[in-house]
């Protein structure tokens, strides 16, 4: 709930926290470490999230919902980009859907901030949002994470998601994507794994990604090759950098 280095947002905002294991992409989870740390430093919504197993942090599966937290975007009077739980994952089975509908409350209240929000779950967030209850928020953004071809069937099930803008995230992208349709997908992430342990990410992987952007009218962000350090790897492509948003046209428009 502060700011943040992560290059495609301004802030994180965490009213729930903790997680389960969904996929391969969850392997190395950065929120899994982070949960570990702030456990060990004493914070109380941190507590009982991850066990150690292997020498690494791994979720337990319990989820904490934090309703303190629910107030803080209306503190903040400037408008910003927010990751919404970076921590965890909204549309996790066991966040209820009384407690999303909250939170969609407080984003419909304050739009002046533009809320994203990634799922691996994008099967859940398509039932709950489909409810009557739930409309659609022009300052939502509605994304689901997609690490190789083997979990490409999100997409499908992310165009289903009543969205004002619908993203992908490929990060970690630890495999090719070349057979992923991203039509009425607005803006696509790519990222290597970063970390102890990280996956090698392919030069070729996300060239495939640039193109199938360019091919759908996709916006393309090249977040980081990753690796043991990310800072040295850096997040040049072809020699430039690219930080491409979704179209303020195309937003208005869906």
């Amino acid at each position: 709930m502060a700011e943040t280095s992560i290059e495609w947002t301004d802030a994180t905002w965490n009213p729930v926290a903790g997680c389960s294991i969904e996929s391969d992409g969850c392997k190395f989870c950065y929120a899994m470490r982070m949960a570990a740390r702030l456990e060990a430093m004493g914070v109380e919504k941190y507590q009982g999230l991850t066990r150690k197993s292997g020498g690494r942090a791994k979720w337990t599966g319990r989820v904490t919902l934090d309703r303190k937290s629910l107030s803080i975007p209306a503190t903040w009077s400037k408008a910003r980009r927010v990751f919404v739980n970076s921590m965890s994952d909204l549309f996790h089975e066991d966040v209820p859907a009384e407690f999303i509908r909250d939170v969609w409350s407080v984003m419909a209240e304050t739009p002046r901030h533009t809320y994203q929000i990634l799922t691996k779950r994008p099967r859940r967030m398509t039932e709950v949002l489909k409810r009557d209850d739930f409309p659609v928020l022009q300052n939502v953004w509605l994304g689901t994470s997609v690490e190789d071809g083997r979990v490409l069937a999100r997409l499908n099930e992310l165009r289903d998601v009543p969205a004002a803008v619908r993203f992908v995230s490929f990060e970690p992208l630890i495999g090719s994507v070349a057979k992923a349709n991203l039509s009425e997908i607005h803006w696509a992430i790519v990222g290597g794994e970063s970390g102890p342990g990280a996956r090698h990410m392919e030069p070729g992987w996300v060239d495939e990604i640039e193109a199938l952007c360019r091919r759908a009218g996709t916006a393309f962000f090249f977040k980081q090759w990753g690796g043991r350090n990310k800072k040295a790897t850096g997040r040049t492509l072809n020699g430039r950098t690219y930080d491409e948003m979704p179209a303020s046209e195309c937003i208005m428009q869906i």
